[in-house]
């Protein structure tokens, strides 16, 4: 199915359709502030194979995203913050970067990835706020990146369904999504490192 839902004024009654497509073990395709994203609850089993046989990654191996919608919620699920990444966080989240932490004893087991590590995102995007607002925690998420060789994303929704829409629950369409990734900023050593440059600046 292809949901259009509107970036700035959220359709409840859509926002529902999708969380219960969530919660029974569907994956979506949704927008973020950036490239579009493939995402499940984090709680259901079979949205997490999905994703995996979707992305062609083994379970064990594969490194997905908790999308949040605040510090507070990604507290939940990684170890103790410590103050200087908690200021970077308080400073450029809502946006377009993903901190990697060190997970904590609530993310469940099978999310739990070799390196011992998890990465979190805010979107600066309204829909997806609204997704995990009803939900009530986290999306599991990973970036949909296209198959051509020539374009690493896919920036139009109706072009993502006509791929992907008979291997997930729903595309939403939010809008042309971006073509640039989040910045990665690993934050598990002594001092924050920049592991991939995207959309994010970071100012010093």
């Amino acid at each position: 199915m292809l949901l259009e839902i509107h970036p700035k004024n959220p359709d409840l009654r859509k926002i529902r359709q999708t969380v219960e497509a969530l919660l029974k073990g569907e994956t979506i395709v949704y927008p973020t502030d950036t490239v579009y994203g493939l995402g499940c609850d984090m709680n259901q089993k079979a949205g997490i194979d999905k994703m995996c046989q979707i992305k062609k990654v083994d379970p064990d191996k594969a490194l997905f995203t908790l999308v949040c919608n605040n510090i507070s919620q990604i507290a939940e699920f990684t170890a103790p913050i410590d103050n200087e990444t908690f200021r970077w966080m308080k400073r450029l989240l809502p946006g377009p970067f993903t901190f990697i932490l060190k997970p904590g004893n609530h993310l469940p087991k099978a999310l739990k990835n070799r390196k011992q590590t998890i990465g979190v995102r805010i979107p600066d995007n309204q829909i997806v706020s609204a997704i995990i607002d009803l939900l009530g925690r986290p999306l599991l998420s990973s970036s949909l990146k296209s198959e051509d060789d020539f374009l690493e994303y896919i920036t139009d929704p109706t072009e993502i369904y006509d791929i992907y829409g008979n291997q997930v629950g729903l595309v939403i369409d939010g809008g042309m999504g971006g073509l640039e990734p989040s910045t990665i900023i690993d934050c598990t050593g002594d001092n924050p490192e920049i592991l991939r440059q995207g959309k994010g600046i970071v100012s010093y």
